[in-house]
């Protein structure tokens, strides 16, 4: 089963899979990619435009090869925000798309603590553009911080 995990950034998205995921399972979650090609002390979020690039091309390999295991294992991906092209892809998976917004205030919230600036226009994109998605909303899980 590929689950596409989609909301704002700083809205739990990573804790919500963290919370239903096995360890069997993939997880495909950029922050955890970039984190991965770095080397200790990195930053979690906020990496340098080289490493996000890198990263980036990491994510879509592991993307075509985890589609080919759907039979085999569940996929969990983190898309922050899917183009219709992307949810038709990922419709044509049979995925199930699972929304984490715990609502504006909270992610702005978070934003601003941790998260660099650039990310509360991307959050408020997001929330300009929500009305593309499925109504599936997850806050129980993405309140808990």
């Amino acid at each position: 089963m590929l689950y596409v995990v989609t909301g704002p950034p700083a809205a739990g998205k990573s804790s919500w899979i963290q919370a239903h995921a096995t360890a069997r399972d993939i997880v495909i979650d950029l922050d955890l990619i970039a984190t991965a090609l770095t080397g200790p002390g990195a930053p979690q979020w906020n990496h340098d435009p080289n490493v996000q690039r890198i990263a980036q091309k990491a994510r879509f390999a592991a993307i075509e090869e985890a589609l080919q295991l759907l039979d085999k294992l569940d996929v969990y991906l983190i898309h922050t925000m899917p183009s219709a092209k992307a949810l038709a892809k990922y419709k044509r998976h049979e995925a199930e798309i699972k929304v984490v917004d715990p609502g504006k205030d909270i992610v702005m919230a978070r934003i601003q603590a941790m998260r660099s600036p650039e990310m509360q226009r991307v959050a408020s994109r997001w929330y300009s553009q929500r009305r593309n998605l499925p109504r599936t909303v997850m806050p129980q899980a993405s309140r808990q911080w």
